[in-house]
């Protein structure tokens, strides 16, 4: 009797952890998460004459007759002699390094030697849409299912659960069991081909572990990207205080929801003052600055509480104040107050009082596609399955031995730094308008309905504003992810056109000129030709980074810079007055970024199914709102002519 008593027990036992460990994970792909990663396609580098070709197109609509020749003479020279020399020894060391990509080095160097502050010039910024259930939109209950969520996905991610990220042109054929069961037994070099027989494309994942234990570390020159996967412990930051706990246990097990919300409830409770010097100011500073001010922070006997910063999964800000509208939400997610953020940190999760959530990312070590993939999930799993409830009781821990609140050792030297930081970080700030506008007269489906393609659309909006208000037609940034390609980052599509030319000036200058069918047929023209660029820029046959990687190559030889380089024409192309940015998911409510020049607009934009966003960052130079009103007009002329109605005056 004992002894089945004792068997009955050990079942019920393993049970339990058999539950417990698929709470866990957020769940169980058939197919291992890294399974295509082997086989991906390279990243092609483009036939020479076919990116001198995209970039004189580009060209087009930016210059007169004149400054276009000599840029056609100096980019045909460039060609013909110093140009294809290194792109031949650009193909033949991309041959040499199968592994990666030829943009990876030279794209990673970019960031990481940029010398200016990565708040407002580098850091994006997505906000989450609410809870849907109300109740759940409290600061601790998100913070905890929220964290439980992060926690969930880097256990999935890592155990090698996580389901593979791959685009289904036939989803029917490609995202179903069947396919999972076989894909799965073939050979993870050859995955890939497999999936392409069916019409999916895997992407690359090799940006992912970055995602957790990672943080950017500021050095003289160019910084350092830095991961402890051992690390098992989270930063928390509230009124500028820093505080970590472990959430993972010695044996990889996730604490239990309910201590993760004893610990994040006393740091609530936590009546400590608002830090004196807050560090988080330091990594919003100049890189070079920040690097030094560093060495003195390590010198100053700050090793040991820098380490738990670095090295902690992620960072979660909680924020003392709740949300106002959607301007305040894009201030608070986008910057914030600095005393609260670690913007070195792979990515902040950050939580106001009225559990508005939303991430602020570091942008060297990946881009969007990780960051809205962990989101998805987050989003879904702590909405779906909330670990806490509002019933919920945290549990009766001893927060005060488990919660470690960091201090630190600063001299007059480090207090003066921190101080300076403060008034630079303030004044940048001060000087940023985000504004947007929700324009509900049409978006994605009539759209569709009448051909065209919404992308296109929404970007011979910004065309059509800008001429409007400024009566010129400027470069123009729209960023494609080159994920389907091993270690691809991102290319860039050139939006402005000389058919967004043609359209834009017979919109605004001369509607009367032209009859509703002939406004529509440049529209059509516009769309063709965009999405002709979109595609190509997504099968790495865009011209920026191919340029790019041959003038790295130049510097990198000490080859002296090519008269191509230095043509005015070539500065002005990628000096990017407009640098725009979309994505749409059912967890985003908004994302956005800054200007990328003094006197550039940072424009993040959604196109849904009956409306389109629009969210713009600007400095006093230019006129945010004012754009805005020009896009709205814009759109509503577009919308119109593609009813078949006459543009208003």
């Amino acid at each position: 009797m004992a002894a089945r008593q004792l068997a009955a027990g050990r079942v019920a036992l393993c049970c339990w952890r058999r539950a417990y460990s698929s709470a866990e994970f957020l769940h169980r792909s058939i197919v291992p998460t890294m399974h295509y990663q082997k086989s991906l396609p390279r990243l092609p580098v483009p036939k020479l004459e076919d990116t001198i070709r995209r970039y004189l197109n580009a060209q087009k609509p930016l210059l007169n007759d004149d400054q276009f020749r000599k840029t056609e003479e100096l980019a045909h020279q460039f060609e013909k002699g110093i140009g294809r020399e290194l792109h031949e020894q650009l193909v033949a060391q991309d041959n040499q390094n199968k592994h990666t990509s030829y943009i990876t080095g030279p794209w990673f160097d970019m960031y990481l030697k940029a010398r200016e502050p990565v708040v407002l010039n580098f850091n994006a910024f997505m906000s989450f849409n609410p809870d849907p259930k109300s109740e759940y939109n409290d600061q601790l209950i998100r913070a905890t299912n929220m964290t439980v969520s992060a926690i969930r996905f880097m256990k999935t991610f890592r155990a090698g659960y996580l389901e593979p990220e791959v685009f289904h042109l036939n989803p029917e054929k490609s995202d179903t069991q069947l396919f999972k069961k076989i894909i799965r037994f073939v050979p993870s070099s050859l995955s890939w081909f497999g999936a392409y027989m069916v019409n999916a494309y895997p992407l690359d994942m090799s940006q992912y572990f970055r995602l957790f234990n990672s943080t950017r570390l500021p050095k003289l020159n160019r910084d350092e990207l830095y991961t402890d996967e051992k690390a098992k412990h989270l930063l928390v930051l509230r009124k500028g205080n820093f505080y970590v706990f472990d959430v993972v246990d010695k044996d990889g097990n996730m604490l239990k929801p309910s201590e993760i919300q004893a610990h994040l409830k006393y740091i609530l409770s936590d009546n400590s003052p608002a830090s004196a010097f807050p560090l988080g100011y330091l990594t919003s500073e100049n890189r070079d600055t920040w690097a030094l001010l560093r060495k003195d922070l390590l010198d100053n006997g700050n090793e040991e509480a820098l380490r738990k910063i670095d090295s902690a999964l992620f960072c979660l800000s909680l924020d003392d104040f709740p949300i106002k509208d959607f301007v305040h939400l894009s201030h608070t997610m986008l910057h914030g107050d600095a005393a609260n953020r670690w913007y070195d940190k792979s990515f902040n999760l950050i939580i106001a009082k009225d559990g508005t959530a939303g991430i602020n990312f570091e942008h060297s070590w990946g881009d969007g596609v990780a960051v809205l993939r962990f989101q998805n999930e987050v989003f879904k799993d702590s909405t779906e399955v909330p670990a806490v409830s509002p019933q919920s009781q945290p549990a009766s821990v001893d927060s005060s031995t488990a919660v470690q609140k960091l201090d630190f050792k600063l001299n007059d030297a480090l207090k003066a730094g921190i101080t300076k930081a403060k008034q630079n970080f303030d004044a940048s700030v001060e000087g940023l308008s985000l504004n947007m506008i929700q324009f509900h007269e049409g978006g994605k489906e009539l759209l569709k309905q009448k051909k065209v393609s919404p992308d296109a659309v929404a970007q011979l909006a910004f065309q059509m504003a800008f001429l409007r208000q400024y009566n010129q037609t400027v470069a123009t940034y729209e960023s494609c992810s080159t994920a389907a390609f091993k270690h691809g980052r991102t290319e860039t599509v050139r939006p402005a056109s000389i058919h967004t030319k043609k359209c834009s000036e017979a919109f605004v200058r001369e509607p009367s000129k032209h009859s509703t069918e002939e406004l529509q047929e440049l529209i059509v023209e516009c769309s063709k030709y965009h999405g002709r660029l979109t595609k190509e820029a997504a099968m790495g046959q865009g011209f920026d980074r191919h340029l790019f990687g041959l003038r790295y190559l130049a510097l990198s030889k000490g080859i002296a810079l090519p008269d191509f380089y230095q043509d005015q024409a070539y500065a002005r192309l990628n000096y990017n007055i407009i640098s725009t940015s979309t994505l749409v998911s059912p967890a985003v409510q908004l994302g956005g970024f800054g200007p990328v020049v003094p006197d550039g607009f940072g424009l993040g934009y959604q196109v849904h199914d009956d409306w389109i966003g629009c969210n713009v960052s600007s400095y006093p130079t230019r006129n945010g709102k004012e754009f805005l009103q020009c896009i709205y007009k814009s759109l509503e002329d577009i919308f119109n002519v593609l009813k078949g109605k006459k543009v208003g005056s």
